[in-house]
Formats: structure tokens, C-alpha cells, sequence
């Protein structure tokens, strides 16, 4: 994969992302990664009559401190499938990896790649694979090994002697990605026009109440929108002054 030469100036205009795709997959570690990264963008793709699809590696059962995993796993289940379907996504599937000790290797690409032959997307999304957050917060392993996973994943989908396993189950190769696009990076190439989709965007977060009735004492409305208008207002000085979800997206 090569990285386009905006990312040498932080302060370049973000470019508009590809259009030249019809099915995108999303690939995260946990619910609610998606919703607090890039949902407004998912929104305008599926406006657009776009296919999105999600893959979670886990449910999110160790994600709540006064829920046992037992219990907690199957609501975030619950709660990521309508949060998804805010935004217009119907399909969404789990690999049942352990939330919160994920490891990176053969196994998790092995699985990614089979979701990319399986749904087989022009456009690959993950979120931040890298140590911190902006080089200030540092970012959770689970968080790293799958968003490095899904990078190597992507060209993994179409080569028939890696996991030579997958064509022997039916699932062919498939070499038709195009980029993988990198939600919550300090390094972001492109963004998309969050207008039409913050609303949602906000419903959609708002949709993981149990965790985020857990996390904080706010109200979960003012917190969900709060935090979410700031992220995309804060890209718009780089995206010709319009509220954006930005990512940093590697060519393949």
C-alpha cells in the first residue's frame, strides 16, 4: 500500500475521498468504534445508495465494568445492530475474538480476510492502528491489532496461496480493494462532509446507552453530541470550512 504525498503537510486541505466504489466494509475491534469515529460518513455513503457492512472482532464484553461478560456481551450485541441501522447498515457480524486481548497474527488476518472475500469491498475502513491518539492519549492493543490486521488483511483477501485454507471453505480470492481508509488518525489525507449525516451520527452513538450510561455522568445526548460535533467542526478548517469525518487512506 503507498500513502499519497498529502500527508507530508499537516496543514494541506483534506481531499475528498474516492467515489469510485459501490461496497465498503468496516472493520473494528469493538461496538461503538465506529460510531465514535465515522458514522456521519457511513450515513452520506449509504444516502448515496452505497452497500456499507460492519465486522466487529469482538462484542464488547469486557467493555463495562459492573456488567460480567456473560451479560454485557449480548446487549453491546444488540445495541451495535441498531446503532447500525440508524445510519443505514444492515449487515453486521462478530468474529468472537476476547474483547480487551486481542492478539495480532495469522489468526485475526485470517479472519478479517475472509470478511473482505466474503463481502468483497472496493473500499476497506478501520479505525487508528497506531501507539496514541494525536500523540497524546495511548491507544488500547485491541484497538492497534486490529486496525494493523485489517490493513494487512486487505491484501491478504486476494492471495489464493495466503490461507490457501479459505478457497479450499469457497471463498475465493478477492484483490478488489482499493483503499483501506483509516478513521481516528493524526495523519488524515481525505475527509467526507459530515453535514447531512451528523444528526444521525449522533442518534447512532446514542444507541450504545449502556456503555455510555456507565462511562459518564452526563447526559448521554449532550455528551454524544458534544463530543461529536467538536470532531468534525474540528476538521473543517481543513475541508474548506464544511463540518468533516476525516481519514487517512492508503492506495493499494
Amino acid at each position: 500500500m503507498s500513502l499519497p504525498e498529502s500527508n507530508a503537510n499537516p496543514n494541506a486541505q483534506l481531499q475528498p475521498m474516492p467515489e469510485d466504489w459501490t461496497r465498503a466494509l468496516a472493520v473494528v475491534a469493538h461496538p461503538d468504534d465506529l460510531e465514535y469515529g465515522c458514522a456521519a460518513a457511513i450515513a452520506a455513503w449509504t444516502d448515496a445508495g452505497r452497500e456499507v457492512g460492519y465486522v466487529l472482532a469482538t462484542r464488547g464484553e469486557a467493555g463495562i465494568d459492573t456488567l460480567e461478560p456473560a451479560k454485557c456481551g449480548p446487549l453491546r450485541e444488540q445495541e451495535q445492530r441498531a446503532s447500525a441501522a440508524v445510519v443505514g447498515v444492515d449487515t453486521v457480524e462478530f468474529l468472537d475474538h476476547r474483547d480487551g486481548v486481542i492478539e495480532y497474527g495469522t489468526a485475526l488476518r485470517r479472519d478479517i480476510a475472509a470478511a473482505i472475500r466474503r463481502h468483497r469491498p472496493e473500499l476497506v475502513v478501520t479505525l487508528n492502528h497506531r501507539d496514541t491518539w494525536g500523540g497524546v492519549y495511548w491507544n488500547t492493543p485491541d484497538h492497534v491489532a486490529v486496525g494493523r490486521a485489517t490493513l494487512d488483511a486487505a491484501s491478504d483477501a486476494g492471495n489464493r496461496w495466503i490461507f490457501p485454507e479459505l478457497t479450499e471453505q469457497g471463498l475465493e480470492p478477492w484483490n478488489g480493494v482499493k483503499w483501506v481508509a483509516v478513521a481516528g488518525s493524526a495523519q488524515p489525507t481525505h475527509a467526507v462532509d459530515a453535514t447531512d449525516g451528523l444528526e444521525r451520527s449522533v442518534r447512532s452513538l446514542l444507541e450504545h446507552r449502556t456503555y455510555i450510561e456507565a462511562l459518564t455522568d452526563e447526559d448521554p445526548e449532550t455528551y454524544c453530541r458534544t463530543f461529536l460535533t467538536q470532531n468534525v467542526q474540528g476538521a473543517a478548517e481543513r475541508f474548506g470550512g464544511k463540518p468533516a469525518v476525516p481519514f487517512e487512506v492508503f492506495s493499494r
